[in-house]
């Protein structure tokens, strides 16, 4: 018999019925407010040291369940047995299986005396020891020995010897602190000035930019900025300073535009690499990586992904010459759980919970809860409310409004706390004065409850998680933000037919992305994962999904599969008022890119994307953009400049400047300040979307729109915005509701002032110089902060950027420059204020959480 053979008996019907014992035993002991539905069941019964046998020769296995079985084995091991001898031995497997961060967490928690290799006898103790010298790899920058699994050492290995890298590996696995030690150990190590780290949001960025500092021991050789700043990135080039950068892919083409043809990167790592493939923005993120490539072909390219089918493709575009490996892995560090709850018939509030692995299904007892839940939103909020009752539970949401509501049905059923604790309360006075008094936050977090969304302010955000970490905030309801790539592990994740988008039923490989946030790796031995309701149809419109993963696919490659719909619209989009072209959001960025690809190549064919599709295809797009072409007189320079802004937009945008019969100046935005400001606000988006691209819609809200984009340059804090509108339904009689007020101003900021807004007034604005130059008046082009960056960050004054160039969110930034009367502060005469006033902080009213993250800023700054 073959050993996958003999493994494959031993796992299915060998150890089964004590797997099966042991798997019972454990997801009880995960789970609250449980009753067992089988005779008691106790871990004495097992045969421990035959289990554990197996457990050893199954974990030679490479297939996933093997290893997930001896991982149940090992764990289950230290966790549910009452001898050392059997902890000991579990630890042992743990150790064969390279997973040494869960016998640390073991250790941690007391299930396992430390010294364990001192209780081993010699030969045993001479196999951990090799292991582990196999296991580790050296931080050569700061000289220390990392204990890694086989993912991590296979990475690490590649990933210094290869010019591209495509590493792809589940949730769980511990792949973000990798990356960051090893981005650290390649710019401190090696010849790299200026490396960029793409991340698909905000928060994200955020999260990368402060662990990021954290990991630092040499602050004063490296800086990190998440601000696409000129003077950064030549102190760099120049030899001051090594820069990481951590950017969103919109914010590089910022930094790329700003330099021009000094923009070049030394290392570039592209972080859920993956959504290259979604709608609109994919086509910003290929962008991005092929403009930094073609700046220095010689860079060196890493791309991670979350359990990729492919991520290989990721590779197709390296420059000729260029070395690359895709590092690839789906072995498990953590064990996940798969519940299904079911509703017992006739009895409301009981509902019996059953795993589900690998086909198979096991009764793991009956959930009790408080009330009857009535509604799925009482569903949610009452199995989570009862299962997760020790804390660690991540709820998920379809959407903003839900997750308020889940948050505060969850809040209902928790016993006050009998103390305040001060970081609750700091976070809950943060709420208050950042968004607004009544902001539903601040009552729910001081029990211990809180939701989380995407457009929520990124000092918030963070304070959430961080205090969820923590567990002070024991139940956490989220969004679809925690699919974008948000490093959030939890207990336990609860969730009743997802979606992603408005109505769209969450994909496969998007639920287990989401899904692997339970039990994250070092954090816990295992996750659980409820999925409430299986059988509604509804809810679950396939079923609660099978275990899957990713398919890279970018999201131009998918435009062009659809057949010649894009062929169809390039020969609208040259002829008629595109306006009234049908789907022209779903082919508008991919038919950008191809246009100035065209340009600026002479033809597709030349191009990347030739190898991924036949000839014809790319004969039809070359013939319908050549014809596109001969109306295009704008430089392939500009149009470059503005991935998923169409040349011939910006071309019509350039005609209507040279027919305009006005006073040129009328063009140009005013100064914030200015008392015009708002109506020319107005005027740009009315002319951007009649001649550059239907951006701003409905048009009937384009003063809105100008409103938001106005206050928000201005440097409005975003409490401060809300107070206006707020006031303004009081003074022309509207009603409104609050919560709805509140997340449609967040909406607002995060996808007119920060997204659509700089994009477009970017493009606006290059076109505009471009013309000024033609008729000779370069006097009314301003070399100031270009309008795009000031967008994307909020700021307008040399003060604001000054105080976020010290590293403050903009929630923290704006808070402080309320309270200084000048507007053209330098970074270091900002930071002399502050050193100065900081002391009298509290008196000014500032919330706590900004007080500490300022001296926090202060102290990275110092150092």
């Amino acid at each position: 018999m073959e050993l996958s053979d003999f493994q494959s008996w031993l796992l299915n019907e060998g150890i089964r019925a004590d797997l099966d014992v042991i798997t019972r035993l454990s997801v009880r002991n995960e789970l609250d407010n449980l009753e067992p539905t089988t005779p008691a069941l106790s871990s004495e019964a097992i045969d421990w040291p035959r289990l554990l046998f197996a457990g050893s020769i199954l974990a030679r296995s490479d297939q996933r369940s093997d290893q997930e079985a001896a991982l149940r084995i090992a764990t289950a091991a230290i966790s549910l047995a009452n001898k050392a001898q059997v902890k000991d031995a579990g630890a042992v497997l743990l150790g064969k299986l390279s997973n040494f961060r869960a016998i640390a967490l073991a250790i941690d928690r007391s299930l396992l005396a430390a010294d364990l290799n001192g209780r081993l006898g010699v030969a045993l103790r001479l196999e951990a020891q090799r292991r582990e010298m196999d296991r580790s790899i050296l931080v050569q920058s700061s000289g220390t020995w990392l204990q890694v699994n086989d993912f991590q050492q296979r990475f690490w290995t590649n990933a210094a010897e290869n010019g591209w890298l495509s590493a792809s590996a589940p949730t769980a696995c511990g792949k973000t602190f990798l990356v960051l030690q090893w981005l650290i150990d390649q710019v401190m190590a090696c010849e790299t000035k200026v490396a960029v780290y793409l991340a698909p949001t905000r928060a994200l960025v955020s999260e990368i930019e402060t662990n990021l500092n954290n990991l630092l021991d040499k602050p004063d050789l490296i800086e990190v900025s998440s601000l696409p700043l000129p003077d950064k990135y030549n102190a760099a080039r120049a030899g001051t300073k090594r820069l990481i950068l951590i950017f969103t892919q919109e914010r590089l083409h910022l930094l790329a535009n700003v330099l021009g043809n000094k923009f070049s990167t030394d290392l570039l790592i592209v972080d859920e690499a993956h959504k290259i493939g979604d709608n609109q923005r994919g086509v910003i993120l290929q962008d991005a990586i092929e403009r930094a490539t073609r700046a220095n072909p010689n860079l060196k390219a890493v791309f991670i992904s979350p359990a990729t089918q492919n991520p290989e493709e990721l590779l197709t575009d390296a420059p000729h010459g260029v070395e690359t490996i895709a590092v690839d892995s789906d072995t498990s560090t953590v064990i996940q759980n798969l519940i299904v709850a079911t509703q017992v018939p006739r009895r409301s509030k009981l509902w019996s919970l059953t795993l589900r692995q690998h086909g198979s299904a096991l009764q793991v007892g009956t959930l009790h809860l408080a009330s009857a839940p009535v509604g799925y939103k009482k569903r949610l909020a009452f199995i989570a409310a009862a299962a997760g009752e020790r804390g660690g539970t991540l709820v998920y949401a379809n959407g903003a409004a839900e997750s308020e509501e889940v948050a505060n049905l969850i809040s209902q059923l928790l016993p006050k706390l009998d103390n305040n604790d001060s970081e609750l309360s700091q976070l809950a006075e943060l709420a208050r004065k950042g968004v607004h008094k009544d902001f539903q936050l601040a009552p729910l977090v001081e029990r211990g409850v809180a939701f989380h969304y995407g457009n929520m302010p990124s000092l918030l955000r963070l304070e959430i998680e961080r205090l969820f970490r923590s567990g002070k905030i024991r139940f956490l309801v989220c969004t679809s933000t925690l699919i974008e790539g948000v490093n959030l592990s939890c207990r336990t994740i609860v969730v009743r037919g997802p979606r992603k988008g408005k109505g769209h039923p969450m994909e496969p490989h998007d639920f287990w992305n989401l899904a692997g946030r339970a039990g994250r790796w070092g954090d816990e031995f295992q996750g659980n994962i409820i999925c409430i309701d299986p059988e509604d149809k509804q809810a679950w419109p396939d079923g609660v999904p099978s275990r899957s993963r990713y398919p890279i696919k970018r999201e131009s490659d998918a435009v062009l599969e659809l057949g010649d719909g894009i062929v169809n619209y390039l020969y609208e989009r040259g002829r008629s008022d595109f306006s009234s072209i049908e789907d022209a959001d779903k082919f508008e960025q991919v038919g950008a890119y191809l246009l100035t690809t065209f340009m600026r190549l002479g033809s597709l064919s030349k191009a990347n994307i030739a190898k991924r599709h036949d000839t014809a295809s790319i004969a039809k797009l070359d013939e319908a953009l050549r014809i596109l072409v001969t109306h295009i007189d704008i430089g392939v320079d500009i149009a470059s400049r503005h991935p998923g802004v169409s040349a011939l937009g910006l071309q019509r945008l350039l005609d209507a400047f040279r027919n305009y019969k006005g006073d040129v100046e009328n063009l140009l935005p005013a100064e914030v300040a200015s008392n015009d400001s708002y109506d020319r606000f107005v005027t740009i988006m009315e002319r951007i979307n009649k001649h550059l691209f239907l951006a701003f819609t409905p048009e009937t809200r384009i003063r809105l729109h100008a409103l938001i984009v106005f206050k928000w340059l201005k440097g409005y804090s975003l409490s401060r915005m809300i107070s206006d509108s707020i006031q303004w339904h009081q003074d022309v009689g509207r009603t409104f509701k609050l919560p709805e007020l509140i997340r449609g101003t967040m909406e607002l900021i995060e996808q007119i002032a920060r997204f659509k807004a700089p994009k477009y007034f970017s493009a606006y604005m290059d076109v505009l110089h471009l013309y000024l130059r033609e008729i000779g008046r370069e006097d009314l082009i301003s070399d100031g902060l270009d309008i795009g960056t000031q967008l994307e960050f909020g700021i307008s004054s040399t003060t604001l950027l000054s105080l976020m160039e010290i590293g403050l969110s903009r929630m923290s930034a704006v808070a402080v420059y309320e309270k200084i009367a000048r507007d053209d502060l330098t970074k270091e005469e900002s930071i002399e204020w502050i050193v100065e006033r900081i002391d009298q902080f509290e008196s000014m009213g500032i919330p706590a959480i900004i007080i500490r993250e300022v001296r926090e800023r202060l102290t990275l700054f110092n150092d």
